[in-house]
């Protein structure tokens, strides 16, 4: 991989990786744009490891919350006093509903890796889950905040992570989508979605680039690895200070549009053979 196809890659990560557009299918979109096999183990594995970068910049942002809410957590381990407070329900919520996507991201790897890598599931992703997206905003009260975080909450949410796995669906919209249905405030949602979102990501990063590291070695190149990372990483803190000021004043309806325009976009260019689906 070339260092200027290296930084494109790096900024796709950090503007889309937390915005509700699903940053794994910018990247393959990206990624076949650049001429690159879509599919091929050392591009899959180069797209994940990119995202640490994106997560480095979250711990960074939210560095006095992860704090605060580990201190909350340890502190509740030993105290029953300590389990009555909203932080310990909130880092218990985040603690539990990081689960399921380790689960079934280990145990579906190589389809994920695989079937699913193509720009066909990416528009399909787009399209369908804009529908989720709209509902969620429609129905939704917004009248919980943060203190009112449950660990039932983080369930659900965890569990709707899991739906990010298929390119085009987006980790941040499904995890805002189901804060939403579950009255959350839009601020929160997406705040959990960032909490939620430093775990998963960081060990799907690590665990690629251990199992790949040859891949990477020989087809990708540390140094343009080394870059896509700091330049997501770079990109990625402006893009999360932004989207928390815009989802206290607009709702994530607005995404969707551009999701769906993609979306049609990607289906018009396959069917007529303009692009490749891997």
């Amino acid at each position: 991989m070339e260092l200027w196809q290296a930084i494109i890659l790096g900024i796709v990560e950090g503007i889309t990786e937390f915005l509700p557009v699903s940053s794994t299918g910018h990247l393959t979109i990206a990624e076949e744009l650049l001429g690159l096999q879509v599919d091929d183990a050392a591009v899959t594995a180069y797209t994940a490891i990119i995202q640490v970068g994106a997560i480095a910049a979250a711990i960074i942002y939210f560095w006095r919350d992860i704090v605060r809410m580990v201190g909350a957590f340890v502190r509740g381990v030993f105290s029953a006093q300590a389990r009555q407070t909203a932080d310990w329900r909130l880092s218990t919520a985040v603690a539990v509903g990081s689960l399921p996507i380790a689960v079934v991201g280990l145990a579906g790897q190589d389809v994920i890796e695989g079937p699913l890598r193509s720009l066909w599931v990416v528009a399909g992703g787009l399209i369908l889950w804009s529908v989720v997206m709209i509902f969620a905003e429609r129905v939704a009260t917004q009248q919980r905040s943060e203190s009112d975080v449950r660990l039932m909450d983080g369930v659900v949410i965890g569990f709707a992570q899991c739906f990010a796995l298929v390119p085009g669906v987006s980790r941040s919209g499904a995890t805002i989508s189901a804060g939403l249905l579950r009255n959350i405030d839009r601020v929160t949602a997406t705040r959990l979605s960032f909490f939620l979102g430093i775990p998963a990501l960081t060990a799907a990063g690590i665990l690629e680039a251990l199992s790949y590291r040859d891949e990477i070695t020989a087809r990708v190149g540390w140094l343009a690895t080394a870059v896509g990372t700091a330049v997501s990483f770079v990109v990625a803190y402006a893009a999360i200070a932004w989207l928390l000021r815009f989802v206290s004043r607009h709702s994530i309806v607005t995404f969707v549009w551009y999701r769906v325009g993609v979306g049609v976009l990607l289906v018009v260019g396959l069917a007529m053979g303009w692009l490749s689906a891997t």
